[in-house]
């Protein structure tokens, strides 16, 4: 519990003192933010969430969704122009790192760790768990988890998936040991405004929000760092382009839950449960 209010602490860009929100401060000041050998690991992962999300997962969308969140309260929809504009702010590729260190060059650019961030902490606690010698663990966040060893009453733990149309319902049970499993989407947190609901995950491809048929995404992975990113990158690319995104990963196996059917990845069945 002591290093997840750690990781938190650092990490988090709601707390003021943490070192992402030092980072976003300091943007477009010129000035270099020193990294110790921790964070230096931690935004080297963000390659990595490059690499499996193939782009579309992005730290630096930030800006984009505070854009979305202020003209939504506004009851408004952003302008063609503030959201290219807005995109313009949007890009890992932009962002200045050196060994121990790095740097925003541009005002108003900024971070956020929170599509992968608590992923990553899931792991590190099942990690941390092991090393006290605990072999059946689940370690769960709130649809982020990592599954050890079993329950003592069957050979793996079984995990209920959310009904993204009836939250609060089971949709389908799943049953792993040894692996993580991540879930995405857009239902429990979204505005409507007139006849459209707008998400709050954005595509930083267009700058806009996701509008297709998906409601939500489960991934089963190696880790649920791995399952996080597949997940939340399945959800913004919609069913069929987020199918063929899970089964390029190895390991890896999916369910994507739209209003009228299941789109599965080929091996996804292996994991269901009765």
């Amino acid at each position: 519990m002591a290093w997840v209010e750690t990781f938190e602490e650092r990490y988090s860009r709601f707390r003021e003192t943490s070192l992402v929100s030092q980072i976003n401060r300091g943007a477009g000041d010129g000035c270099w933010v020193p990294l110790d050998v921790d964070a230096e690991e931690m935004f080297g992962l963000i390659d990595a969430v490059h690499f499996l999300s193939k782009g579309v997962l992005d730290p630096s969308v930030l800006p984009l969704t505070r854009l979305w969140t202020r003209v939504l309260n506004e009851g408004r929809e952003p302008s063609a122009r503030e959201v290219e504009s807005t995109r313009g702010l949007v890009g890992w590729s932009k962002v200045e790192r050196e060994p121990g260190k790095i740097r925003l060059p541009s005002k108003k650019m900024a971070l956020d760790l929170g599509g992968f961030g608590k992923e990553y902490a899931v792991d590190r606690v099942a990690s941390l768990a092991e090393g006290f010698g605990i072999k059946h663990v689940l370690v769960d966040f709130g649809r982020d988890l990592r599954a050890m060893g079993n329950p003592g009453h069957g050979s793996v733990w079984t995990v209920g998936v959310e009904d993204a149309i009836h939250p609060g319902k089971v949709w389908e049970k799943i049953g792993l040991t040894g692996k993580g499993v991540a879930s995405s989407g857009d239902y429990r947190r979204a505005v409507r405004l007139g006849d459209r609901v707008y998400g709050h995950l954005i595509d930083c491809r267009t700058g806009w929000p996701v509008w297709h048929d998906c409601q939500a995404v489960t991934v089963v992975a190696e880790s649920c760092f791995q399952a996080g990113i597949l997940a939340s990158s399945a959800f913004i690319v919609g069913p069929e382009e987020g199918r063929a995104l899970i089964e390029d990963a190895v390991g890896c196996e999916g369910i994507l839950q739209t209003a009228t059917r299941k789109v599965e990845s080929r091996g996804y069945d292996a994991y269901r449960m009765d």
